[in-house]
């Protein structure tokens, strides 16, 4: 208990002095990768994109610890499940199908197209 509060606390103080170093920002500062940005994105780009997401995931994750939040309020949960047993570069591959087979999808958000063609299908299957 002792090792997750130390853990809790450290990850506090990194996220509170990057925001600071960083100063504040704002959604609009922020831009939402879409599938014009995956397509022409290199495959080391892909992969640190993924990994990032992955990390966002379980870091949220470990910080609920045993008490997930309900699914009104929290779409972590459902996307764990809905991905089990998908692969960093297996979601690299089907995103790199999907937009080839889409084109005219390229605008919709990766994280978007994430959800929809790979997690909620995945969650229909782990029911």
């Amino acid at each position: 208990m002792t090792r997750k509060l130390q853990l809790r606390a450290a990850l506090a103080a990194t996220c509170v002095t990057l925001a600071m170093a960083w100063g504040p920002a704002h959604a609009a500062d922020i831009p939402l990768v879409t599938g014009e940005h995956w397509t022409t994105s290199s495959e080391a780009v892909k992969k640190a994109y993924l990994v990032g997401l992955q990390n966002l995931a379980q870091v949220e994750i470990a910080y609920q610890g045993g008490k997930p939040p309900a699914d009104s309020q929290s779409i972590l949960p459902r996307l764990a499940k809905g991905m089990q047993g998908q692969t960093l570069d297996g979601v690299r591959q089907a995103l790199d199908r999907y937009y080839a087979a889409n084109p005219a999808m390229l605008k919709r958000p990766v994280l978007d197209t994430i959800w929809f063609e790979m997690a909620v299908p995945g969650l229909q299957k782990n029911k």
